[in-house]
């Protein structure tokens, strides 16, 4: 059985949100075919949208815990898994912190906590009307 509950931080004036994805045995094979959808769709150079995103990051805790990784050594490797280029724009402001509280089958409850999994830029939106290009060429 595997129980995670993920509380999802985004931007600062964005309320957290939680989602819970909680699989018996018997469901456990429509996950794992969500996730090789997911990686289909990487291989294809297609971006992922947030909950393709969450899903990835689930499956990659799963594998970690299942494998006997240690929750630092599972953290230290969560900026390897996606990139800027792999997901839509906005994802990795969306998922700014993402805290797994997780059960996986017999296994103690865990709690791990990435920050900024997905590197994010730093940008500034302006008004186009706001911004004047000059042509520096006349003036010479």
């Amino acid at each position: 059985m595997i129980r995670i509950e993920v509380l999802i931080e985004g931007e600062p004036d964005i309320l957290p949100s939680i989602k819970l994805f909680e699989f018996k045995d018997e469901d456990e094979a429509i996950f794992l075919n969500v996730i090789e959808m997911v990686k289909d769709k990487l291989s294809r150079n297609l971006r992922l949208n947030t909950h393709e995103t969450l899903h990835v990051f689930c499956a990659y805790v799963v594998s970690e815990i299942r494998s006997g990784k240690s929750e630092s050594q599972i953290i230290d490797n969560s900026s390897k898994i996606l990139t800027r280029d792999n997901v839509l724009f906005g994802v990795p402001e969306t998922l700014r912190q993402i805290t797994f509280n997780i059960t996986v089958d017999n296994l103690p409850k865990k709690i791990i906590q990435f920050i900024e999994p997905i590197p994010t830029m730093n940008y500034v939106m302006a008004d186009p009307r706001a911004v004047v290009v000059t042509n520096c060429e006349k003036q010479k």
